[in-house]
């Protein structure tokens, strides 16, 4: 069985801030390979082909990490990270 994802609230307005979508997220979490990170947290990353503006500029991938928990009966979203580049999994720290 696939636990649900939830997302904090936090994690909500990061992905409004960032440009991410939860379509992302989730897709992030269920395909890639989930790595340890601080506070006994989790983390993955999954780089998507982009192709449009992000604040005014072109970019062809974002990248979009999150950091959650597996809790017992789901995952829930920390943070979430947006990086664009035109460069295949790059990332522009200018444009977190």
């Amino acid at each position: 069985m696939t636990k649900p994802i939830k997302f904090s609230t936090h994690a909500s307005q990061r992905l409004a801030d960032r440009g991410a979508t939860q379509d992302e997220v989730i897709g992030a979490i269920r395909e890639s390979e989930w790595l340890p990170a601080r506070y006994n947290r989790l983390e993955c990353e999954k780089t998507f082909e982009y192709n449009s503006l992000w604040q005014g500029q072109f970019y062809e991938h974002k990248t979009v990490r999150c950091v959650f928990t597996e809790e017992d009966a789901c995952i829930v979203v920390i943070t979430v990270y947006a990086y664009y580049s035109s460069v295949r999994g790059g990332r522009n720290e200018d444009n977190l």
